[in-house]
């Protein structure tokens, strides 16, 4: 459902979230069943074998599709790091670090945020995309000539709530962006070449219709199955159906992830980082504040460095190893040679 653009009142606003307030431990749990229940048996994956789109619930038609590369090859070793408190700043420091919003979006264009909006929590948590940080990209889409910005993802909890508690909903109504929010029509069956895991799987395709620039937004999160939830780990958002059967290989997963999807360029917030209890958090006591921004055009490297911030490397991390041993980039971000800027 694509939401229109429309200016919220503060009231508006308040009551929607009093509203929803009320329902989102029911609404939580439901949409948490909906959205990522027990999935198909063990044979189903392994085999590559599953429903058929007309079983599914999803669209079989173009199963072949694949997602377009939207990287800018001459510019797939740029990275730059932000120390800062206040996130809007950084982002634009750091845009400016890797050359300008001008490099990478260019007036027509149509640009695709992919946020992390997969729990119905407060931003304060740092559980998803901050909505400061959102509103800041949107803007500088259009300050660069963007035609249109569009925000989607995949939540775990109800979408509805989720982008709305997260206040990512407001950011990007506020900012003229198209919220596009996930029903079965928008997913469409892909099998990604030489993939042991998303074979005919259900992935979000309708969102990227007509889509021409993709900017994958992202906190620095721990994560108790792969071991941290940054950039690489966002594209799982992008994926349908009972999802949770691949947290059995999870490494895996997010390493074929990477292969499916490429960003012009992503942003990976460390402005307060997740350091326990992730990835849903809950507790303030769960973040530290480490007060660094990360932005890049290869997610491996950027991830790599997020890594230092929960204190630790990519070889803690498999499927940072996985992913450049997949050609999709570097774990060696010094060899880089990042900017490092402090605001």
């Amino acid at each position: 459902m694509k939401m229109k653009n429309e200016n919220f009142s503060r009231r508006q606003f308040i009551t929607r979230t009093i509203r929803t307030g009320i329902g989102v431990a029911v609404a939580g749990s439901a949409g948490y069943l909906f959205h990522d229940p027990k999935g198909p048996d063990d044979s189903s994956i392994i085999s590559g074998e599953t429903k058929s789109g007309s079983e599914s619930g999803f669209s079989d038609h173009g199963s072949l599709w694949s997602l377009p590369d939207f990287s800018i090859p001459d510019l797939s070793d740029r990275l730059a790091v932000v120390r800062g408190e206040d996130r809007s700043k950084s982002l634009d420091a750091a845009v400016k670090a890797l050359g300008g919003i001008d490099l990478f979006i260019k007036k027509g264009d149509v640009v695709l945020i992919k946020v992390n909006a997969a729990f119905a929590a407060s931003p304060v948590l740092c559980a998803t995309t901050h909505p400061e940080l959102l509103a800041s990209m949107i803007r500088l889409c259009y300050q660069a000539g963007a035609a249109k910005v569009k925000v989607t993802d995949n939540p775990i909890n109800d979408p509805a709530s989720c982008f709305l508690l997260t206040g990512i909903e407001q950011a990007a109504i506020q900012n003229c962006a198209d919220l596009i929010l996930p029903r079965d029509e928008n997913f469409r069956l892909l099998t990604l070449e030489n993939a042991r895991l998303i074979k005919r799987w259900p992935v979000l395709k309708t969102p990227f219709d007509q889509v021409t620039r993709l900017i994958s937004m992202a906190p620095v999160k721990d994560h108790h199955r792969s071991g941290a939830s940054m950039i690489l780990k966002n594209g799982y958002g992008l994926l349908g159906g009972r999802r949770n059967i691949f947290h059995q290989d999870i490494h895996t997963i997010i390493t074929e992830l990477a292969r499916m999807v490429k960003s012009t360029f992503v942003i990976l917030d460390g402005t307060s980082t997740m350091m326990t209890n992730g990835p849903t958090g809950g507790s303030l006591s769960d973040l530290k504040p480490t007060h660094t921004l990360i932005a890049g055009t290869d997610p491996v490297a950027v991830d790599s460095f997020g890594a230092t911030l929960l204190g630790k490397t990519y070889k803690d991390l498999p499927h940072l190893v996985q992913a450049q041993a997949a050609g999709v980039g570097t774990v060696d971000y010094t060899s880089l040679k990042p900017s490092i800027l402090t605001i």
